[in-house]
């Protein structure tokens, strides 16, 4: 990936993740919300962007659609605050790896736990 495009995916981050704490005023967002990742094409027109939250489904569908509605806003924001040619498209979906991260942990802890070997007493 070239520079420049890691560059303007941090930036984005950066910017979308103060949004989200400092200036959003809705209140279905008043949850932690994190943005994990930003992936940008190469022509800046479209970027993905990763969030990450803790709850239960219906949650989670309640917050993309909140965040899907405002991502005029997000744009206009981005397009104030960044110094960029072009504001890419913003798309945003679920990053499952925290998730999956988590049960690849769980495996592990139950992987260990059934190869100790029983102590003896002394």
């Amino acid at each position: 990936m070239a520079h420049r495009i890691e560059q303007v995916n941090k930036l984005i981050r950066r910017e979308l993740s103060e949004l989200l704490q400092h200036q959003v005023k809705d209140p279905r967002l008043d949850t932690f919300v994190a943005v994990t990742e930003v992936t940008t094409s190469p022509d800046l027109r479209h970027a993905k962007v990763f969030v990450s939250h803790l709850g239960d489904e219906a949650e989670k569908q309640e917050i993309l659609n909140v965040l899907i509605a405002a991502s005029g806003f997000f744009r206009k924001e981005l397009a104030r605050h960044l110094k960029l040619r072009r504001i890419p498209e913003l798309s945003f979906c679920w990053d499952e790896s925290i998730k999956q991260g988590d049960h690849i942990l769980q495996l592990i802890d139950q992987v260990t736990k059934d190869n100790t070997p029983d102590q003896p007493e002394a």
